[in-house]
């Protein structure tokens, strides 16, 4: 089941935010997230806030849904007052957003555009399981305004996909691919898994083949995490899976990177490569370089200004909330200098472009001389003021990031 909401500081219910976080609001980059709730089945591995049919419950329903985030969409308007925010980056995130007829993901797209307005060249990504399109529905995706799909293929082991509970079948991913190009999709981004328990060296290397024959232009490999509370955790709890091996994750990674490596693709994040810098996720480098973004959809977590908030979990509670006119929020924080100061070090260290040596607090630069000493950063631009992760720094980026938040 879907994870748990963390606590956190109580919302007024017209979700008003502190003047804190409105200060300074047009200044930083401007995204929009929009959680769709829905799957099909749950896979076995996965705790994110989704819910199959039967799950929902009364009070929520695929077909009021796109009514509902519009109204969410309202409200950020309002919250945010009348700040020029042309939003440079859209990202429909799930769940399978794919399960919602195309024309309601354009009238969410078109309700964003007519409060806030897209900006010139906007990047407007939607997620989908490689079964729930066909070329019909992605030629209306791309004439609603949409210019990147990112498909989860995950693996072309029929046994992997199997034990992550995956529903596609092991080529259908690389077809959908095709059927996006054709449809004039720019860039297309495939999601891989690797370390699924039964999953071999040679298993891994063929489905990167695979993914990289597609011709996306964007992959993302993501080591498995079991998840407490996932059907995955309770079926390694019961001894019928074994554990993910770390080891094991570290080879795969090197073997993803060499193999992206030779077919031209270039590492911008640790668990993300891309052609060119084009073909890069813009909105997720708004969140890693600390933009503003309002997250609509339940359960979804927004942040401006360093106030982050997050919004009621089931779809049905969500739905009332905006009904009644009120602020879907369940809970927020304001984040602190200090706060905000950890959370660069740790997202922008795993990125190409590196930290500021300059920002490294004085007490964490004994750490820095190490990680340099055991060839965890790159020398040269280390010299240029600069911490950038060598290939083994991304093996060890959490335990480095670790060391530097003294």
């Amino acid at each position: 089941m879907p994870s748990t909401l963390p606590d956190g500081d109580p919302v007024p219910t017209s979700g008003e935010l502190p003047d804190s976080a409105l200060r300074g609001l047009g200044e930083r980059p401007f995204g929009f997230y929009v959680h769709v709730p829905f799957c099909v089945t749950r896979c076995g591995y996965c705790d994110f806030n989704t819910y199959t049919a039967s799950e929902l419950g009364p009070g929520a329903s695929h077909r009021d849904y796109a009514d509902t985030v519009v109204e969410e969409i309202r409200l950020a308007r309002r919250v945010l007052g009348s700040a020029e925010l042309p939003v440079e980056t859209v990202f429909f995130g799930g769940g399978t957003p794919t399960l919602l007829p195309p024309e309601d993901l354009a009238r969410i797209l078109a309700a964003i555009g007519s409060e806030f307005g897209l900006s010139a060249g906007a990047e407007v990504t939607t997620e989908a399981n490689p079964e729930s399109v066909d070329p019909a529905y992605l030629d209306k995706l791309r004439q609603g305004g949409f210019n990147r799909v990112s498909f989860g293929m995950q693996s072309v082991a029929e046994h992997v996909l199997q034990v992550l509970d995956r529903r596609h079948t092991p080529g259908r991913a690389a077809v959908a691919v095709k059927e996006a190009r054709q449809a004039g999709f720019e860039h297309v981004n495939l999601d891989l898994i690797y370390s699924t328990p039964g999953e071999s060296d040679d298993d891994w290397r063929a489905s990167l083949t695979a993914a990289i024959e597609a011709g996306p232009d964007h992959v993302s490999a993501y080591s498995l995490i079991v998840e407490e509370g996932t059907r995955l955790a309770a079926r390694i709890r019961r001894g019928e899976l074994p554990m993910p091996d770390d080891d094991v994750a570290a080879d795969r990674y090197l073997i993803a990177d060499e193999l992206l490596s030779q077919a031209g693709f270039d590492w911008y994040e640790v668990s993300n490569w891309a052609t060119s810098d084009q073909a890069r996720c813009r909105h997720n480098l708004l969140y890693w370089t600390g933009g503003d973004w309002w997250a609509a959809g339940p359960g979804a977590h927004s942040h401006v200004g360093g106030t982050r908030w997050w919004n009621v979990k089931h779809p049905a509670a969500y739905a009332q909330r905006l009904a009644a006119g009120t602020s879907p929020a369940h809970a927020r924080e304001v984040l602190g200098d200090d706060d905000r100061a950890a959370e660069r070090l740790m997202l922008e260290l795993r990125l190409s472009s590196g930290y500021p040596l300059a920002e490294v607090a004085p007490d964490a630069r004994p750490a820095v001389a190490s990680a340099l000493a055991r060839g965890l950063l790159e020398p040269g631009p280390f010299r240029s003021g600069l911490m950038v992760l060598t290939l083994q720094g991304r093996l060890l980026a959490d335990a480095l990031i670790r060391d530097l938040l003294v």
